[in-house]
């Protein structure tokens, strides 16, 4: 039995290091929180008529996300 406790302290080892590991590259993929804008602008509202189409800043950034 005494081959059993450096096995289980192999693996506790490895695990410890996945964790680590995959906490490390968690951090450095995750984008950065940023502040959030100072003054929030209000939308324009709608058409006398309804419907329309209006260019906001998420479709903006869509927009931009699609380009090469």
């Amino acid at each position: 039995m005494p081959d059993s406790t450096p096995q289980a302290s192999r693996r506790r080892f490895f695990a410890g290091a996945t964790t680590v590991g995959a906490a490390a590259v968690a951090a450095t993929v995750l984008p950065r929180a940023q502040a959030p804008a100072s003054v929030a602008v209000q939308a324009p509202p709608p058409p006398a008529r309804g419907g329309g189409y209006w260019l906001s800043d998420h479709v903006k950034r869509y927009y931009r996300s699609t380009q090469l």
